[in-house]
């Protein structure tokens, strides 16, 4: 039997129903007993404290729950936003936007566009102004920032992995990792802290073949997980012990142990978050604690280590990756659909907790 507490003020319900003559009363429709504090003298001396203690404490959860913030879905927003801060527009237009990663020593955001006829990789100058940075990329969607401070870009359409060196006007050079027709289209891409790079090959056509591969040092790539109909974001812990994967076939995150040889052991669901927003899960980030930022069903999920919750950043427009930049590494930045935003956070990026 769950017990209840009425306004301890009135002597009200919540729901603002009548006043409660009675110290205790049971709710005819839910099984419930109703506690009146106001009516305390009915009870016998001994049963007396303990209903006002019982009373008190629901009371003060009750205070937390009310002057809790809450997100989508009555979601609580995240302890490591920083206290008042909004999303913030910096770049829109008419496109489709995805992978962001921020650059320490140009102290710029580089993020890719999807137009209808062209796509590109953009850098973030000023709110409101880019530079294309790269024009007609093929496809270039997710990235990420090397040990070396160069830019790794996964080419859907031209079947790359590919190594930018970052230019004041673009790439002053281009490696190409690997190239292979056979792939379906690289989604996005990560590199761990001993220096093997991982990414998603998702077959958006049938979801029968697709992959994450491995790809070592030495330019030899691996195929390490097939069980994903939909494998999308990707990246590693900070500690480079577990590779955390979106699927956004099955619309939830999985982690896989990551062995000495940099391939993985099984893998398990990580996060599944019960709501109705059933939006694809994409890419994803990590700050200077480990947890992580995971964009979809419903904005930006922000998830302990251990798979727990800290609450939902809610995005008015779908949400297609993450990353953490600033002078100072606490600024989040959003990549979403027309749209990109800034927020400003209490912690730092993965790339700044050594530092």
């Amino acid at each position: 039997m769950l017990v209840d507490f009425a306004d301890s003020a009135f002597g009200t319900k919540i729901s603002g129903a009548a006043s409660v003559a009675a110290p205790l009363r049971k709710d005819r429709q839910s099984d419930t007993v109703v506690v009146n504090p106001l009516h305390l003298s009915a009870f016998p001396r001994k049963e007396k404290g303990l209903v006002a203690m019982f009373s008190l404490r629901w009371f003060s959860l009750l205070l937390i729950l009310m002057v809790t913030p809450r997100g989508a879905d009555g979601q609580t927003m995240p302890r490591t936003v920083a206290e008042g801060a909004k999303l913030t527009e910096v770049y829109s237009d008419e496109r489709f936007f995805e992978g962001p990663t921020w650059d320490p020593k140009t102290q710029k955001l580089y993020f890719t566009a999807f137009g209808s006829d062209n796509q590109q990789i953009l850098r973030l100058d000023a709110p409101g102004k880019i530079t294309v940075w790269l024009d007609k990329s093929q496809g270039v969607n997710g990235t990420f920032l090397t040990s070396d401070g160069r830019l790794l870009g996964a080419q859907a359409y031209g079947h790359r992995i590919l190594s930018y060196a970052i230019g004041d006007n673009g790439p002053s050079e281009v490696k190409v990792l690997l190239e292979n027709a056979k792939l379906h289209q690289p989604n996005d891409v990560c590199q761990a802290p001993n220096g093997n790079i991982y990414f998603t090959d998702p077959d958006f056509k049938e979801r029968k073949t697709s992959a994450v591969y491995l790809l070592r040092p030495t330019g030899q790539a691996v195929k390490i997980i097939t069980d994903m109909p939909l494998p999308n974001g990707i990246k590693t812990s900070l500690d480079g012990k577990t590779l955390y994967v979106a699927d956004s076939h099955l619309k939830h995150w999985k982690a896989y142990p990551i062995q000495d040889d940099g391939t993985v052991g099984e893998g398990k669901v990580f996060f599944d978050p019960m709501n109705e927003n059933k939006s694809d899960p994409d890419g994803l980030a990590l700050d200077e604690e480990g947890n992580l930022y995971l964009s979809g069903r419903g904005g930006i999920w922000v998830v302990q280590p251990d798979g727990k919750p800290l609450g939902l950043i809610a995005i008015p427009e779908f949400c297609s990756n993450v990353t953490f930049g600033g002078p100072d590494g606490k600024t989040l930045y959003l990549t979403c659909s027309k749209k990109v935003y800034a927020l400003s956070m209490k912690v730092r990026g993965a790339a700044w907790h050594k530092k």
